[in-house]
């Protein structure tokens, strides 16, 4: 890959992980049906990847840091009797259901649906509506600090969808927590928190293996400019999307769900 594919790519990255778009149908569409980056190995293409969510990571780490620390501090001082200390624990009840099934299912769905168009198209539009209905439909009535656990249970579940590119793991999260009551910007954050566990759970399982790190360390200034895009991309995306929430809904996302969902299927049927 060349300088301008990484930095497209990168940027592509730091704003579709957060917007309810799917990243992972994006880099998967620029890749095979755009050209960008295209034609690196297998292997190096599931790395790259991963190293695009790593920089995502960090930019959910560094926005919500100190979100995160008074999580961590109260949750496990005061538990759940503490509303900061009781999300920490609903994040862990809500990142088990995909982890499960992310590791129970992780090769078919690289090697099946990964490459399969028509399921990527049929995502994206379907759960582009799903969205929109979700939230025009649903009641703004709970903060983020008012959730229950069975909520956190519900949009963790949800959170299995995403693992097939298209559905958008922020996107299929804050359509749960919308019909869940929860008001779009606590609706996003949750999601964003919920990110965090299950991006790392996939670096750090990707990283254990030794192809990975010589795929790296050939290609390391390629992994590092990678990063640094998506982190500081991620960093804005997250910023502006919480407050372009505050006022408007997702109505956008969907015709941009649909109308990319057309040019897929457009492209499988004149290739």
């Amino acid at each position: 890959m060349n300088l301008f594919e990484i930095i497209i790519l990168g940027f592509i990255q730091g704003i579709a992980e957060f917007l309810p778009i799917s990243s992972s149908a994006h880099l998967i569409i620029f890749r095979d049906i755009f050209g960008i980056g295209a034609g690196i190995s297998a292997n190096m293409e599931l790395t790259f990847d991963i190293a695009l969510h790593f920089g995502t990571l960090l930019a959910i780490g560094v926005f919500f840091f100190w979100d995160f620390i008074h999580m961590i501090q109260k949750g496990f001082t005061k538990g759940v009797k503490d509303d900061e200390g009781k999300i920490l624990w609903y994040l862990v009840a809500a990142t088990i259901p995909a982890a499960i099934v992310g590791v129970l299912f992780e090769d078919t769905i690289e090697n099946v649906i990964r490459s399969n168009y028509v399921v990527i198209a049929l995502a994206l539009a379907i759960m582009g509506v799903i969205i929109y209905l979700a939230d025009k439909y649903s009641k703004q009535d709970k903060s983020i600090k008012q959730m229950y656990l069975k909520d956190a249970i519900i949009i963790g579940c949800s959170q299995v969808f995403a693992l097939i590119p298209g559905f958008s793991r922020s996107g299929t999260t804050i359509a749960a927590g919308r019909v869940l009551g929860l008001d779009r910007e606590s609706a996003a954050k949750f999601s964003f928190f919920l990110s965090a566990p299950v991006v790392l759970g996939a670096v750090v399982l990707q990283l254990i293996t030794d192809s990975v790190w010589e795929v790296i360390f050939a290609h390391l200034s390629v992994f590092i400019i990678g990063i640094l895009v998506s982190f500081i991309i991620g960093l804005l995306c997250i910023k502006y999307l919480l407050k372009y929430l505050q006022k408007h809904n997702f109505k956008i996302f969907m015709v941009y769900r649909v109308v990319l969902a057309v040019i897929v299927l457009l492209y499988i049927i004149i290739r």
